[in-house]
Order: structure tokens, then sequence, then C-alpha cells
């Protein structure tokens, strides 16, 4: 059923002239595939190196289920909201954040600030995550080359962090394409060695013991369930989509679809070898970053070194890629308060406070990355408050609201269901990933050298 066109609270077109955030950061000149690379980039990340402990909190059969809906659940929910952008372009109200696609559709001024701070939490968390894992990654090269060096994880946090700073003055979205086409490739690259190496692992005679039983505990079971849930909703989770087509040249109608088909053929590629082959060779001994399952601290590493060292390489290499992806939001909020769009996007008015908002940006992930190694657990907490709302709830609330599909139509009941369903998993799941940071907090002191399982 099309829906009734209604008067446009943020007439986007003219006033996106005079926003130095829209015409600077989300700048509209990318093709279809532009917005599939920065959707991979967005979603196929090294935490995909999570999945195996994730399945640890799960089993195999669960897991499967929780993996496979997930990723339903969220290309429906990414093409749902792709028709909502579109139709509203097509009423001329092209919106480019979701915050303001929220509050026109959902006719809530609170929606907009709620939005505001979901995409917020999403994106510093996001941002903190990968310096985290980045120094975890130069840690992890330099504990191989000298085991007994006296360099801690926060100064390997230090140096990713100067490297974000350098690279986060790349002016707009649009101008990660390439970085993101090569995001992509490296993402394949370091799920097929991991894949490989897990694989050889279990079948060598170091091959570890197997054990796949869950916790013994009903309440520590449905605890470690939930938690696995949001890490999976983060892994799935992008919470960016309307910032991402925003960086498609007019008309926007239809693209989105093709992009959404390129990151989704790259995550059956990648989501499913690493569960499979990280949970069968270790069970629930897994590591919330694999790579390290396969290193362990005692015994023989369980694949070659220069495989692994070649792998955590190319993490390294995409984690810039998905830092600075997850930085755009923060940087057009910024740019929209400080810029003059009168003036060049590199005239010194806006390119000095350009530089100096975004290296307080990425000092202040950096210090909360070093100060805080809580990877795993930063993942789960993210996933529940911040990727459930964003892409398993408000984008089936905001198609019902636009489309109005009768009550009696099959689209209607699916969009509702999965909106109880994942409400509900978004607070277990939030409630079980604080407890197990709470009960994490203790095996840790600030900047401690060691990432939290």
């Amino acid at each position: 059923m099309t829906p009734s066109p209604k008067p446009d609270p943020f007439p986007a077109d003219s006033q996106r002239d005079v926003d130095a955030g829209a015409v600077f950061v989300l700048q509209s000149k990318g093709e279809w595939w532009h917005a599939g690379f920065h959707l991979t980039t967005a979603i196929v990340g090294p935490t995909i190196l999570t999945l195996p402990y994730a399945f640890k909190g799960l089993g195999w059969g669960l897991g499967f289920i929780c993996l496979t809906v997930m990723g339903m659940v969220t290309f429906y929910a990414y093409y749902l909201m792709s028709k909502v952008l579109d139709y509203c372009e097509k009423d001329g109200r092209r919106h480019i954040r979701f915050r303001e696609l929220a509050a026109d559709v959902l006719g809530s001024g609170w929606m907009f600030y709620f939005v505001i701070f979901i995409q917020t939490a999403i994106n510093t968390g996001v941002g903190i995550g990968a310096i985290l894992l980045a120094g975890e990654c130069l840690q992890i090269m330099y504990s191989s080359l000298s085991p007994d060096g006296p360099l801690k994880l926060y100064e390997f946090i230090a140096m990713v962090t100067v490297v974000m700073i350098v690279l986060s003055q790349l002016p707009t979205f649009h101008s990660l394409r390439h970085i993101n086409l090569a995001s992509l490739f490296l993402s394949l690259g370091y799920t097929f060695i991991v894949v490989g190496a897990c694989i050889n692992a279990g079948l060598s005679k170091n091959a570890p013991s197997r054990d796949y039983s869950l916790e013994s505990s009903g309440s520590a079971r449905v605890f470690s369930a939930f938690t696995s849930i949001s890490i999976i909703a983060a892994i799935f989770g992008n919470g960016i989509l309307p910032e991402i087509q925003a960086t498609l040249a007019p008309p926007a109608t239809g693209k989105m679809v093709k992009g959404l088909l390129m990151c989704y053929t790259v995550i059956v590629l990648t989501f499913y070898p690493a569960s499979v082959s990280g949970y069968w060779t270790f069970g629930n001994k897994s590591n919330s970053n694999i790579i390290k399952s396969l290193m362990p601290d005692e015994g023989p590493s369980l694949a070659p070194t220069w495989v692994l060292g070649l792998g955590v390489i190319f993490v390294l290499l995409q984690l810039f890629a998905i830092g600075l992806v997850y930085s755009q939001v923060a940087y057009e909020i910024m740019e929209k308060k400080s810029a003059d769009v009168k003036q060049g996007m590199f005239s010194k008015r806006n390119l000095i406070p350009r530089l100096i908002l975004r290296t307080l940006y990425m000092i202040f992930c950096g210090f909360m990355a070093a100060m805080l190694p809580f990877f795993g657990d930063i993942n789960g907490v993210v996933g529940a408050i911040g990727f459930i709302p964003l892409d398993f709830v408000l984008p089936m609330l905001l198609y019902n609201m636009t489309y109005k599909p009768p009550k009696s139509s099959l689209t209607y009941w699916v969009n509702l269901s999965i909106i109880v369903v994942f409400t509900g998993a978004g607070l277990m799941g939030a409630f079980s990933s604080v407890r197990k940071l709470i009960l994490d907090a203790s095996k840790f002191k600030l900047f401690s050298s060691n990432v939290v399982d």
C-alpha cells in the first residue's frame, strides 16, 4: 500500500546547502558499489573473529540458528529502511541522517535525540573497540618477535591512535571509497587465513581437546546465551545506513539494495566459515579473538607464525578503515556546528577546527581503549544498547509508519513480531552484557596490558 505524502518538517534539500555536515562530510557523489564498500566495511570486520566465542555461549544448533536469523532479519531491516529513504526522496524529503529520518517519520522530537544518543554510543564504542583491537594486533606481532619486550598494550594503542589521527583528516565519507574497497578484500583475506589455520590446527597432532558443553548452571547458561546474541547483533549491525545512503549521487532510489546484496555476499563467505572452523577447533575454549586461540600462552603455536602474522596484518589494516567509517557521524555533527559552508572545505577557517576536533575525538577513543581493555564485552554491550534498537527495531517501525500496511497483512505482523522479539532480546542482552562487564571488571587494572575475554 502506497502511503500518502505528508508535510516535511525537515526540508532537507533547502537546508542542505547551508549545512556543512551535509555538504562536506556526507557529500553525495557515490555509486551503488561505493555504498557496498562502505556497508561491507561497517559490518564485515575483525569482529567476525569473535563468532566462535559467541558460539560457545549458544552451542552448535542455537549458534547456527541465531547467526542465520540475525542475517535474515538485518538484511530485511536494511532493505525496509532503504525503501523508506527512497520514498522520502521521491516525496522531496531526502534524509541523509538517521536521526532526522526517525524524527520525521515518527513525528516525535524526542526520537531525534534518542537516535543521536544511540548512534553516539555505537560510533564511540566501535571506535574504541577498533583502536583496542588494532593495538592488540601490534602487541601480538611484537610479542612473537620479542617475547620479553618492555612495551605494553597501552603503548601500542597510542601508536594506533596517532595513525588514526592522521587518517581522520580525510574530509568526506565518499573519500573513503578506495580504502573501503581494500577493506573488503582484507576481510576476505584474513577470514580465509584464519579458517585454514583453524582447520589445520584441528587436524594436527597438537589439536586442542574439544568440549562443546555449555555452562553447568541454568542461569549462567541463559546469561551467556543472551550475551552471545548481543555479540552477534553487534557483528551484524551498523547503525549508519542512512548516512551511507547519503553518499550516493541522486537519485539514490534502488541503489542501496545492490550495495546490500554485495555486502551480504561477503557476509556469507566470511561469517559461516569463521564460526564453524573456529568453534569446531576450540569449542568452549574459544577466545574472544580466535587468532589468540591459535597462539596459546602455553604450548606450541597451532599455525605457522608467518601465516598468523599475515592475518594479523590484514586485521590491523582493516581496523583503520572501520575506525574511519564509524567516525563519520561524529565528524558530520562536529562539522555542522563548527564549519562555514560558504567557505571552501580546505579553507583555513574550516581546516583548523576540523584538525583540532577530529584529533581530540581520536585521542578520547584511544584513551578509553587503553584504560578499558574489554574487547569482547564492549561488543556485547554495544550490540544490546545500540545495534538492536537501530537495526532490529526502528527499521520495521519506520516502514509500518511510512507505508502503513494493513493490520491484517503478513508484512505488518512480521514487522511487529520482529519489534517485540528483538526489544525483549535487547533488554535481556543489555542486562547480561553489563553483568559480564561488571564481573570482568575485577580481572583488570587501569591501562592493563591484557585484553579481558
